[in-house]
């Protein structure tokens, strides 16, 4: 049974990755009513995630360009999904923004008991 739910605890990490680039994107398209600034945030702003993640943080960073570990990992993290979780607030999504945030600290601890980090 653990190890069903350790998978689904990296599944869920995955997803809320991806929470956070549509996060960043909703975001970005509620910015401004002008559609050029939507077009350019909503799609730059998850570029600028994508970019972060794939230089510090992919793959639990063996994949990453330049690898974090220990503290400066927790803090790409923190940013990462604090992030997300900011752009949701942001754009008046109070409730997914708690979801995302919440959801995170549980993967986050679950992850370090499960030594999954």
């Amino acid at each position: 049974m653990l190890p069903i739910a350790k998978g689904a605890n990296l599944a869920l990490m995955f997803f809320l990755e991806l929470g956070v680039l549509v996060s960043a994107g909703y975001w970005g398209f509620t910015l401004s009513q002008h559609w050029g600034v939507k077009l350019l945030a909503g799609l730059g702003a998850p570029a600028l995630f994508i970019v972060a993640w794939a230089l510090f943080g992919a793959g639990g960073g063996a994949n990453a360009v330049i690898p974090l570990t220990g503290l400066a990992r927790a803090a790409l993290e923190i940013l990462w999904f604090g992030g997300g979780a900011l752009a949701l607030y942001a754009a008046g999504a109070a409730l997914p923004a708690g979801a995302l945030a919440a959801l995170f600290v549980v993967n986050a601890v679950l992850r370090i008991v499960w030594k999954q980090v």
